[in-house]
């Protein structure tokens, strides 16, 4: 979830049928009583707002499988640690920036993405996610209750479900974060994007904190106001040092990334948090 920046008039969109009061929809986007996700469009750019004070995703027109926002970014710090994954499991979609990224770069994944929210489903052409087919599946359901099932395990769990508050209740549950461990490959990587309210913050790193021990990184997305916790089931094949960094300078040619500076900016540990 990031503040949007200063920006032309645009263009609003909303999930309404023709002939829908303009002023009695305008009137609830300003007061926050709008309860469906909406588009704007500037210039461009096309914008996922859940209200008029943040965005939630960012598409680039000519190119929509960018990666527009720093947080996004950094959650793909995952491949300095495991840069060929099998199967990734995704929970939230929102505007599909990651899941597109995903599915683009790493043609060898078996990508699924679990989406809560029929409304944020409804502008998935919008923001042009790839149709299901064989190795990518958008499917409406609870993130949470998907991991309680008995299911094949997953190299890499990237949760980012947040709605207009912050996190989303549904990570709220007391098992989330064990039933995410529990879901892991022996190598695999948990990603979380944690952003909102400071205290749920905090609690949220408690409880992975709990789960993870100090198998946890931090990297902070400030432009974003937005932390990213990497969890790891077992300790990484390469954790840190010049081997790291040599790791890092080729996958920024591979994939446009800075993963130099994310190294530069991990917490391991969490150590001081």
């Amino acid at each position: 979830m990031a503040s949007p920046p200063p920006l032309e008039p645009g263009t609003l969109r909303l999930l309404e049928p023709e002939g829908s009061s303009h002023a009695e929809l305008l009137g609830q986007l300003i007061d926050g009583t709008y309860g469906k996700p909406f588009i704007e469009d500037c210039g461009p750019l096309r914008y996922l707002h859940f209200d008029l004070d943040n965005v939630q995703s960012v598409m680039q027109l000519d190119d929509p499988d960018a990666l527009c926002l720093a947080y996004t970014r950094k959650m793909m710090a995952f491949l300095l640690f495991n840069s060929g994954p099998r199967r990734i499991l995704q929970l939230g979609l929102g505007g599909g920036s990651l899941a597109k990224f995903c599915y683009r770069h790493l043609p060898d994944a078996l990508i699924t993405v679990l989406e809560i929210d029929s409304h944020v489903l409804a502008l998935r052409e919008e923001f042009r996610v790839p149709l299901n087919d064989q190795r990518f599946h958008v499917v409406q359901g609870d993130g949470a209750e998907y991991i309680a099932r008995r299911a094949p395990r997953e190299d890499i769990i990237i949760v980012d479900a947040c709605d207009r508050a912050g996190l989303s209740p549904t990570l709220s549950a007391h098992d989330f974060y064990p039933n995410l461990r529990r879901r892991l490959t022996v190598r695999g990587v948990l990603v979380v994007n944690l952003c909102g309210d400071e205290s749920e913050v905090e609690n949220h790193i408690a409880r992975i904190r709990g789960v993870f021990g100090q198998r946890l990184i931090a990297l902070p997305a400030r432009e974003d106001g937005n932390l990213i916790l990497l969890g790891f089931r077992t300790d990484p094949q390469i954790w840190d040092g010049a081997e790291l960094d040599v790791h890092a300078r080729k996958l920024e040619e591979k994939f446009g990334l800075a993963f130099p500076r994310y190294v530069r900016q991990m917490e391991y540990g969490l150590r001081g948090m």
